[in-house]
């Protein structure tokens, strides 16, 4: 690997210059009037693809937005890596609460990422990640390293659930035969301290439309008369937890799956400061599920959240009225052994269930993801071990994370295929909010470190 880690330290300006043509394009999955962007930027992957070396590469149309496949196979009996990743963001919103562009990026020294680190939206999730991968596999093809065959998948809908990746995923099972799964979308814990995730939680994604009169009425003529929707609305959702934050919905809880004591002892041994996480919210306490740490609360307990909410009049100045409507996003994050099936219905009979006379309720599930939890004794996880080691000079720890990544579960259930999910953000990097980055000296360690993943995994499998 020297000529690679050569190639990799004479390209670093290139590289950052090409992650910041790639964040440019507004990839906005979410929203259709952004969808010539996606196809934009899904021709742009292909283009890095294959300028770094692959073959075979396409842009292949899905019944939302598309995915885009390369590979380089160099020996029919050498191990196969699928690498994972997408191209599609987060909306912006809200754009004035950027210090800067969302996607004009620049490059800003701040005090975790002393060398600098890039602002963009999509710069750590997952643009910048994924791209790391493209670029240690363009350093081990000029350097003529490359030990293992290696398929690219990069898809567009990730931040919309994923939802046309399963049909491409069934109908291409033999295209996409490996020997692991390869992501980065993950973090670690500190730019000192390395990790690798092995658990992520599952998700169930409901909207809610509450509805009362059959139009907006006036304050004063119908206010005490008629169920004000947004009132029962917001009511509704403070019962879902009760004084000990915890979630009241029946039959939430019967599927999860306690850890013991000792696994709890184990998970604590990550450094962890209470006093640092609440600097970085700029908030006094922590709050949540009452015994349970902060971290374990964000990665082995299961969660419901309000993610929008709105109705009624929101414009400048005063209109008093009583909103026909009133609606709200919820999602609700899964831990084993919880299906999201099964959570969206409890929520959707209980909801509709605690709504009052003269209130219609409709409940709309968007999408949901298994939660999955990765062995730490395998060949792939001992080779990104070592990789970790090899490049930060410290065995890195195995940490369960809060998010959730659908396809992780899809791709063991269609490919019969484990994941080892190599990340390298951090929780600071405000992922899915304004002034997302990600460190130059992140970006650059993923490079370095990827490429010393293929040779130890090609010498445990050879």
């Amino acid at each position: 690997m020297q000529k690679t880690q050569i190639y990799i330290q004479e390209s670093k300006d290139r590289f950052l210059q090409e992650l910041i043509e790639l964040l440019k394009i507004p990839t906005i999955s979410a929203d259709s009037a952004y969808a010539q962007e996606v196809i934009r930027g899904a021709e742009k992957v292909a283009e890095f693809l294959v300028n770094a070396g692959a073959e075979n590469v396409e842009i292949c149309k899905t019944a939302g937005h598309p995915i885009v496949f390369g590979e380089k196979i160099i020996h029919a009996n050498a191990p196969t890596v699928l690498v994972y990743g997408h191209y599609d963001v987060q909306p912006a919103d809200p754009v004035d609460l950027w210090t800067s562009p969302p996607f004009e990026p620049v490059v800003k020294k701040t005090d975790i990422h002393p060398d600098g680190a890039i602002f963009a939206r999509g710069a750590c999730d997952d643009k910048g990640q994924f791209f790391m991968h493209v670029k240690a596999f363009e350093a081990m093809m000029k350097s003529n390293e490359l030990p293992c065959n290696v398929k690219f998948m990069i898809e567009g809908e990730e931040e919309v659930g994923s939802e046309n990746l399963g049909v491409f995923v069934r109908e291409n099972k033999e295209r996409l035969k490996a020997d692991i799964i390869l992501v980065s979308d993950t973090g670690m814990l500190a730019n000192d301290t390395p990790s690798i995730t092995t658990g992520l939680r599952g998700l169930s994604y409901v909207e809610v439309e509450v509805t009362g009169p059959n139009r907006d009425l006036h304050s004063g003529l119908y206010g005490g008369c008629v169920a004000n929707p947004i009132n029962i609305l917001t009511k509704m959702i403070a019962s879902l937890h009760d004084e000990n934050n915890h979630i009241t919905i029946p039959g939430f809880y019967a599927d999860v799956v306690e850890l013991s004591l000792e696994e709890r002892a184990e998970m604590a041994k990550a450094p962890y400061s209470e006093e640092n996480y609440k600097k970085a919210l700029n908030i006094d306490a922590v709050y949540g599920e009452t015994g349970y740490t902060t971290p374990e609360r964000g990665s082995i307990r299961p969660t419901l959240d309000v993610n929008g909410i709105w109705g009624g009049y929101t414009g400048e100045g005063a209109k008093t009225v009583i909103a026909s409507k009133a609606h709200a996003k919820i999602s609700m994050r899964l831990v084993p052994d919880q299906e999201p099936g099964k959570i969206t219905q409890l929520f959707k009979n209980h909801f509709e269930s605690i709504a009052p006379a003269g209130i219609k309720v409709v409940v709309n599930p968007h999408h949901g993801g298994e939660p999955v939890v990765t062995p730490i004794d395998s060949i792939a996880y001992k080779s990104a071990a070592k990789a970790y080691e090899k490049t930060f000079g410290k065995v890195p720890i195995p940490v369960r994370s809060g998010g959730s990544i659908p396809i992780i579960a899809l791709f063991e259930q269609e490919l019969g295929l484990k994941t080892v999910m190599m990340g390298f953000g951090l929780d600071s990097d405000a992922i899915h909010s304004p002034n997302e980055h990600y460190g130059l000296f992140n970006f650059y360690k993923g490079i370095e470190t990827i490429p010393y993943f293929f040779h130890y995994f090609n010498e445990a499998m050879s």
